[in-house]
């Protein structure tokens, strides 16, 4: 009889464990698969940080550029297309159609 209630139990126990595995693996809110995601979205800040500090370092440096007069000059020139008086510009475009 008690074998009976022991073998019982042990079912019992090994049931609830197992039950409670399950839960805790898929249903929780800090489920293992809540774990795995907010995993890799760190993954996909940390990469996006490295990028935006990388781009930050490559603006403070055209930032140092157009500081100067020089660097204001030649940046109004390449990118706003401005001119000195009495000068033309030429603008050659390349078709790449060929």
């Amino acid at each position: 009889m008690i074998s009976k209630i022991l073998n019982l139990l042990k079912k019992t126990y090994v049931i609830i464990i197992l039950f409670f595995v399950i839960w805790m693996t898929f249903f929780d809110t800090n489920s293992l698969l809540m774990h795995f995601e907010l995993n890799q979205k760190i993954k996909k800040l940390k990469n996006q940080k490295i990028y935006y500090q990388n781009e930050i370092k490559k603006d403070r440096t055209s930032i140092n550029e157009i500081e100067s007069d020089s660097g204001i000059e030649k940046y109004a020139r390449e990118k706003l297309f401005m001119k000195k008086e009495n000068e033309e510009i030429f603008l050659i475009e390349f078709d790449t159609l060929d």
